[in-house]
């Protein structure tokens, strides 16, 4: 390889970071001075979270390094050591693959041990998705590695003025948009669901008529309440039995509390509660998101509710405080974790319908714009740009 190529290093650590950064990963293969790097980190690797891995490799990419990263227990104590075993094995990868710039995503646990191992080892680091707000403990996450990050591709303008406000150089924020925007708006093109849709993805549950409607949901324990994860499954799971409507629910990520809302699911199950809901672990985001085009909304505290489905116009109940600051647009209904409370609200939005498109994070073309980024600005290290103050 041409040693003038910039070796770009991308980790990839969950489902949701996959979708929010493939785009940009198409761009940048596609460039002649881009050398293209991909660590598939944590949950990517794991058959019960959809082995996005795989995902990954169907799609054409290939995964230049494999770290294995999580403990058993999806508790607070196991989140913590993931973190502690993620950051050593990134630092031994970064150490072989020599990048000159690493990428991480979004807010999880896996995001800051990038970020940390990629900023002890003075590699310039790119922060995908920093500056916005949900008000969980996530926001300590994110802002944490903005403080760190050498350069900011932020999905919003006011995430640009909140990692500005934050005291980082105005010149190393890039306002891109969210790449997972762009797939949605390419899903929008060819919403077609596949005919042989249960067959073609399998997942567990009951099967019907997709064209008679549908719901989706995506729950998440919340980190800062994980001892809370089961009951507040079961609100929901109880607003969906009792509503009847045929549903396709997609299993939680790996945070703290992970197990107790995966039993709650199970439990109903087995109980015969929820005949007319399909489970999945992982769908291809194109897919994903025709899901979403062609439901009836989507309930939960998943991001996706209110980031892609504003552009897509999807009606989404969002339950709890997982995303209780984040911008949203007018698709979104706040709810409790109240079964009486979400169930009404599910309802008034079947009774509204679609909403109009709302382009709070992007336009569409985000992956362009990050990968434009990435191999032609200046890789400045924060002390270069802002003049080191030796403390």
């Amino acid at each position: 390889m041409s040693s003038s190529r910039r070796k770009v290093c991308v980790v990839v650590t969950a489902r949701p970071s996959y979708a929010r950064i493939r785009t940009a990963l198409e761009a940048l293969r596609a460039r002649d001075d881009v050398e293209l790097q991909i660590i598939a980190v944590a949950s990517t690797l794991l058959h019960r979270y959809g082995e996005v891995a795989k995902v990954i490799e169907h799609d054409g990419f290939d995964i230049t390094w494999r770290i294995h990263s999580i403990l058993e227990g999806e508790n607070l104590v196991t989140q913590a050591k993931s973190t502690a075993i993620g950051l050593a094995e990134t630092a031994t990868a970064l150490e072989n693959l020599r990048p000159d710039v690493v990428v991480t995503i979004a807010d999880r646990f896996e995001t800051i041990a990038t970020a940390i191992a990629a900023t002890y080892m003075n590699i310039p680091l790119a922060h995908v998705q920093g500056g916005e707000v949900t008000g969980n403990i996530d926001d300590r996450v994110r802002h944490a590695v903005t403080k760190m990050a050498d350069m900011h591709l932020v999905a919003s303008k006011g995430a640009a003025d909140f990692v500005i406000a934050m005291g980082e150089h105005p010149d190393s924020v890039y306002l891109t948009g969210c790449p997972s925007v762009d797939i949605a708006a390419k899903a929008l093109q060819d919403p077609q669901l596949p005919e042989n849709f249960f067959e073609r993805f399998g997942g567990v549950g009951g099967e019907f008529d997709l064209r008679a409607g549908y719901l989706v949901v995506m729950q998440h324990p919340v980190t800062t309440e994980y001892e809370q994860a089961y009951e507040q499954a079961e609100e929901t799971l109880r607003a969906i039995s009792e509503l009847g409507m045929p549903t396709l629910w997609f299993w939680p990520n790996v945070d703290a509390g992970s197990d107790a809302t995966s039993k709650a699911i199970r439990v109903w199950r087995e109980r015969g509660l929820l005949p007319n809901v399909h489970f999945f672990r992982n769908v291809p985001p194109e897919d994903f998101y025709r899901i979403l085009i062609n439901s009836k909304g989507i309930v939960g505290n998943s991001s996706v509710a209110i980031r892609e489905c504003s552009w897509l116009g999807v009606p989404a109940v969002n339950i709890g405080n997982r995303q209780v600051s984040r911008e949203r647009g007018p698709n979104v209904i706040d709810v409790p974790h109240d079964s009486a409370v979400i169930r009404e609200a599910i309802r008034t939005h079947l009774a509204h319908g679609p909403y109009p498109q709302t382009p709070l994070y992007g336009d569409g073309r985000a992956g362009e714009r990050i990968a434009e980024v990435l191999a032609t600005e200046p890789l400045l290290l924060k002390h270069e740009r802002q003049g080191d103050d030796h403390d």
